[in-house]
């Protein structure tokens, strides 16, 4: 398995995952990882439908990573928008741990994702 497919391939399983964790039992994550939620669900909700919906196209792209090429800059695009937000955020208010967690691993998503995006 190249590395296009294998990095697209875990990366839709681990966001459709995790955003599925976000989405069903909420308040279950957040008491796990020991992190005050915010003043609605909405706000979570949301964001987990997203990261389902993102975890979905990546699977597509591990498909066939080369006529799916045309998504990849959507995918590079969240990774950088999480940890842009992530670390900002970090650097200058402080973030809770898991976070920042989350976003070393997005970072190491998108090096992957701009590596296969350019050799393809």
């Amino acid at each position: 398995m190249n590395i296009a497919k294998s990095s697209f391939l875990i990366s839709g399983i681990y966001d459709f995952i995790l955003g599925l964790i976000f989405l069903i039992i909420p308040s279950t994550a957040y008491n796990y990882f020991n992190v005050t939620p915010p003043n609605h669900w909405g706000y979570v909700t949301f964001s987990a439908a997203m990261l389902v919906i993102f975890g979905i196209m990546f699977l597509k792209i591990a498909k066939d990573p080369k006529n799916n090429k045309n998504f990849m800059p959507y995918g590079i695009m969240l990774k950088i928008a999480y940890i842009g937000t992530v670390f900002s955020y970090y650097f200058t208010s402080g973030i809770p741990t898991i976070w920042v967690i989350f976003g070393v691993i997005d970072f190491i998503f998108l090096l992957l994702f701009v590596y296969s995006y350019k050799r393809i």
